[in-house]
């Protein structure tokens, strides 16, 4: 899907593939401190080869993730991943994370990752997103908002988990 940021930057995304490793690597180097916190809810300084297989080499049904790539240079720039890992518990939730690089949030490109991997877990027959975020990331709580009809919440020690129900 190619759209288009309100800065005029076009913006390529699709799903993952296991030869992004050094595109996520990168990408992470260049989020700030901020927000690498925000998004592993710890500093997260680099990613294991074993991460990166696990992050890269997925199923697409029960593990989907899109990334977002500048349409003029996709071999090069990430600037945002978004993701779900249906959960062993419940394969109708599934964990939601998404991360946009700094420079491009804002601009509504995580609310398009989290509207795709809604669109497609419906087809899988997920029903519920959850989510952690640190009770802070209001930047993070509003995104979720926005890509679920109904949300409960419960917190726990400063960490909230979120749930939506996609079935709306």
């Amino acid at each position: 899907m190619l759209i288009r940021l309100p800065t005029g930057q076009r913006v390529l995304i699709r799903q993952i593939r296991p030869s992004d490793k050094s595109l996520l690597k990168a990408g992470l180097a260049r989020l700030s401190a901020e927000t690498i916190r925000r998004r592993f809810l710890s500093p997260k300084p680099t990613l294991s080869s074993g991460e990166l297989r696990y992050l890269t080499e997925i199923d697409g049904e029960n593990h989907v993730a899109y990334v977002a790539l500048l349409a003029d240079v996709p071999r090069e720039t990430l600037i945002a991943v978004g993701r779900y890992v249906a959960t062993a518990e419940d394969p109708r939730t599934a964990e939601v994370a998404v991360v946009v690089g700094d420079e491009f949030q804002g601009h509504g490109l995580g609310t398009r990752l989290g509207l795709a991997l809604a669109d497609h877990a419906r087809t899988v027959g997920i029903q519920r997103f959850s989510a952690s975020m640190l009770s802070d990331n209001a930047p993070a709580h509003r995104l979720f908002a926005r890509i679920s009809q109904r949300l409960s919440s419960e917190r726990q020690t400063g960490v909230d988990t979120l749930i939506a129900d996609l079935a709306a």
